[in-house]
């Protein structure tokens, strides 16, 4: 392949100089922290030792995100429900994600450290459904047939503000009941009537799957800034979809990382990944939405984005790299286009949409370099610059010399490192560590 482009790009920035960057952290203090999720988890699951029975097949749900104390949980939960003489095991609650395969839902599992040995009972996967009922609007609801065929149906999911809309209920329980456990089918089903209606139709779905009396409740965990696990509490069913999930959702939002700067001309974000985020990178993070071809969040502004790589536990999916706008060329190797597609347009327009390819460079430097080309800086000693791991790491960050004077000037920020290069010799980004 020629890289025309790439020469085009050194043309416009002849000595090929990046900025330098320091290492800096924002000081996170007092966060809620529990700290023994497993005993916080079994102690929230007492009062549903009156609703399961000796001999009861309980099935628990585990997502396909990345979070902190997943397998520590789903561990509690399993051994709970065992203390009160269930039989419990486990389901893949992740729509279409693994390419829509069982197989490639329980392989995205075991990405996230989820086995039968590490959560101490079966695993048990499928794409089949059963139809639960149909909304007003005519959308149909599915739920996973394993499920379904259950005594009883333990959720355990993280509550968050979601990527693309604003309501009473976003990403959860309720999320994971409706969606997760919808398969496919169910998750294309709830996103076909578009964005603006999900959350309305996330919250009918649930409560229309709960009414068939099989949902026990379900384990939400709330997380801090720094992925740590602050609380896991026990949503019983009247509240999932209901007031007590709106509470948790308002709590987890006062909890969320998020960037320590407004305004960026340029963010470097080393890793995109479905255990990152649904959207591979958090929108609330990076202030961009794209649903409906503009970028809806006001906060913060970015003028360019790059993505340097896809992360393993996604198995290739890269749902969400059109969020960014500069990519090296190695990340195309790492797409699997099936397993990002079928995710894509599950997710309807907004999905497709954040599927676009951006602007592919050689190397990391060239994606750097053509980032900085674009952001509008005749000066590039000016440039605010930042690098971020992913999106489920927005404190710790490296910065240009620009944004490392207004550090200084911050009590919340503080300087960890000492300048180095952003990019090395060979053109890949530099490490994290010492300079």
């Amino acid at each position: 392949m020629s890289w025309g482009p790439f020469e085009a790009i050194r043309g416009l920035r002849p000595d090929g100089v990046l900025p330098q960057v320091t290492p800096i952290r924002r000081l996170l203090p007092d966060l809620p922290v529990e700290e023994d999720p497993y005993a916080a988890a079994q102690a929230a699951l007492a009062p549903l030792a009156a609703v399961v029975r000796p001999g009861d097949r309980v099935a628990v749900t585990a997502g396909s995100r990345g979070i902190h104390d997943l397998v520590v949980v789903v561990r509690a939960a399993v051994d709970w429900l065992r203390t009160v003489g269930a039989e419990p095991f486990v389901v893949p609650a992740m729509g279409s994600h693994g390419a829509a395969t069982a197989e490639g839902q329980v392989e995205m599992l075991a990405g996230l450290g989820v086995t039968p040995d590490s959560v101490g009972c079966p695993i048990e996967a499928t794409m089949e459904t059963v139809v639960i009922g149909t909304l007003p609007d005519g959308t149909v609801v599915h739920h996973d047939a394993i499920a379904a065929k259950a005594d009883g149906v333990l959720l355990v999911n993280r509550v968050k503000p979601h990527t693309d809309f604003r309501g009473p209920v976003e990403s959860g329980l309720a999320k994971i009941l409706a969606i997760g456990l919808g398969n496919h089918e169910g998750a294309a089903s709830l996103h076909a009537g578009g964005i603006p209606s999900l959350g309305a139709a996330i919250e009918a779905a649930a409560r229309l799957v709960i009414a068939q009396g099989k949902i026990l409740g379900g384990l939400a965990i709330l997380e801090n800034a720094l992925e740590q696990t602050a609380s896991v509490e026990l949503v019983t069913v009247d509240g999932i979809a209901g007031v007590a999930e709106t509470a948790l959702l308002q709590r987890a939002g006062s909890l969320m990382g998020r960037l320590p700067f407004d305004e960026l001309d340029v963010l470097v974000i080393d890793e995109l990944g479905k255990d990152k985020s649904g959207a591979g990178m958090d929108t609330n993070v990076i202030g961009r939405c794209w649903v409906h071809g503009i970028p809806e969040f006001e906060s913060p502004s970015i003028a360019a984005i790059t993505v340097h790589r896809i992360s393993k536990a996604s198995h290739g999916n890269a749902s969400g790299l059109g969020l960014a706008d500069v990519i090296p060329a190695r990340i195309l190797e790492q797409i699997d286009l099936r397993a990002s597609y079928v995710n894509a347009l599950t997710s309807g327009a907004g999905g497709a949409r954040r599927s676009r390819l951006p602007m592919v460079m050689e190397d990391d430097a060239a994606a750097v370099t053509a980032a900085c080309a674009m952001s509008g800086r005749r000066d590039w000693s000016a440039l605010r610059l930042a690098r971020i791991r992913d999106t489920l790491s927005p404190h710790e960050l490296m910065v240009s010399p620009a944004l490392l004077v207004e550090a200084g000037d911050r009590f919340d920020l503080e300087i960890t490192g000492t300048a180095r290069d952003l990019t090395d010799a060979t053109g890949s980004l530099g490490s994290w560590g010492e300079a």
